[in-house]
């Protein structure tokens, strides 16, 4: 007796958890439908019925693509929203870089928000996407139900601060490399501008990414725009790999994440180089009625890194049982 019940129960759960389960078809089963937004043309890739969640992607400069191949076979419980925000992935440039911010990011959520005619929304961000995930519980606390950020920024200090813990990083591993790039900051460079900007790049960063470094994501078959260097530029600032300005620099939503009402979920990776954890686990202070979940083996992205554990975790929070 005590068998078949486990057997039952296992049964259940492995059904259940092959919701989580990434699909290398997911891009197939989605189609882009764009809607002019100020004058502008906005993809967004919506599917399936049920409570909608909208995924914001990071960056800035990211398309929405790598959230949807690790968060679209959710369609099967909600209704799942995708976009790409002005200047990144499949939708317009914008005819100024200075309309690129934090601000308009949060206001084209809103935007979408009424046009596809929802009441209320949960929200996913992920790195610069719990940026203006924040920002729109904040300014709009009536219209978010859930809120999970994963491996995210609470400020442009907390930004600044990790950019100066990752160069610290590459000048102590990489220290033939990081003569070359004192060289070009003595000479006035900055990190937007050739050849600093291709060296920089060339300092090997995955290990700052991943605890596992082998870890493949999946992508679209098809050409894409994946990264929007001007959006990151404008947002982060023409030398934001050292010196954070732009529209990030200002934001700071510590004084203010205790008053979010939405459910929220945060979720952290010991080995992130990028949102590093002395950072992360100041939300227990600044958010206390979040709840907040440590990944142990994993860096930047632990849907990838430890699959079972987050999305056992994902479905709990949003209650997919």
């Amino acid at each position: 007796m005590k068998r078949t019940t486990l057997a039952l129960c296992l049964g259940i759960l492995l059904s259940f958890n092959a919701y989580s389960q990434r699909d290398p078809d997911i891009f197939n089963k989605f189609e882009s439908k764009f809607y002019v937004i100020d004058n502008y043309k906005i993809n967004v890739e919506v599917k399936g019925t049920g409570d909608p969640i909208f995924f914001l992607p990071g960056g800035p400069g990211n398309s929405h693509d790598y959230m949807q191949a690790n968060f679209g076979q959710y369609y099967k419980t909600n209704t799942v929203v995708f976009f790409d925000f002005l200047g990144r992935g499949k939708s317009d440039d914008a005819k100024d870089k200075s309309e690129y911010s934090v601000e308009n990011d949060v206001a084209l959520i809103e935007k979408l928000r009424t046009l596809l005619k929802f009441d209320k929304i949960s929200i996913v961000g992920h790195s610069y996407g719990t940026v203006p995930a924040q920002a729109y519980a904040i300014k709009y606390p009536n219209n978010v139900d859930k809120l999970m950020l994963i491996s995210g920024f609470h400020s442009g200090t907390m930004w600044q601060a990790n950019c100066d813990s990752y160069n610290f990083y590459a000048k102590t591993h990489f220290p033939e490399k990081w003569k070359q790039v004192d060289s070009l900051r003595a000479l006035g460079y900055v990190s937007s501008q050739e050849p600093l900007k291709s060296l920089y790049a060339n300092i090997p960063t995955k290990y700052v990414y991943y605890h596992d470094t082998s870890i493949q994501g999946i992508a679209p078959k098809e050409p894409y725009r994946g990264w929007a260097n001007d959006v990151y530029t404008t947002i982060i600032g023409r030398d934001g790999d050292f010196d954070v300005s732009g529209s990030m620099i200002n934001q700071d939503f510590r004084q203010q994440l205790k008053n979010v009402t939405a459910k929220t979920l945060i979720v952290a990776g010991r080995y992130d180089g990028v949102s590093t954890p002395e950072f992360n686990v100041q939300y227990k202070t600044f958010m206390p009625q979040a709840q907040f979940v440590m990944f142990e083996n994993s860096g930047h992205n632990p849907y990838l890194e430890e699959p079972e554990k987050f999305y056992a975790l994902f479905d709990t929070f949003f209650e997919l049982k």
